[in-house]
């Protein structure tokens, strides 16, 4: 499945709103403990090349790490983006996305954190912290 020119989304509230390129169609599930606390479970997010908002003054951005900073609207707290920012990349929430019909499962990250209690079904690719922030370039 080839990468999806340009989706529009936006926030709950529609204060927020945003136009995405170049996006990778593979939603990848993530377990870890910082973003289950951040949305209340596991995150489901697709990358994407560029990205543009409106509202940006909406925008609460929350550096929850030495290495990226997660996204919301601060009216109504929907979670918008966790962003990488060396190299700057910017991982879009599916659920802030306007059509998902374009999306399927890619995979899921930090499988060693995700609880017993709820799995994801399917034959898909599965990395643990240490395997996907190698894979990154996070850790060597």
């Amino acid at each position: 499945m080839s990468n999806i020119a340009s989706a529009t989304g936006h926030c709950l509230c529609g204060a927020v709103s945003f136009t995405a390129t170049e996006i990778d169609p593979h939603m990848h599930v993530c377990h870890c403990g910082m973003c289950r606390r951040h949305a209340g479970g596991p995150t489901m997010s697709v990358s994407v090349v560029g990205i543009t908002f409106k509202g940006e003054g909406d925008i609460l951005r929350y550096k929850s790490s030495d290495y990226a900073e997660r996204g919301s609207c601060k009216k109504c707290g929907s979670h918008l983006f966790y962003h990488l920012l060396q190299p700057s990349m910017y991982i879009m929430s599916i659920g802030a996305f306007d059509d998902l019909s374009k999306f399927e499962m890619g995979g899921e990250i930090f499988i060693d954190n995700k609880p017993d209690c709820y799995t994801f079904a399917g034959s898909h690719t599965r990395e643990t912290e240490h395997e996907f922030l190698k894979r990154i370039g996070v850790i060597q």
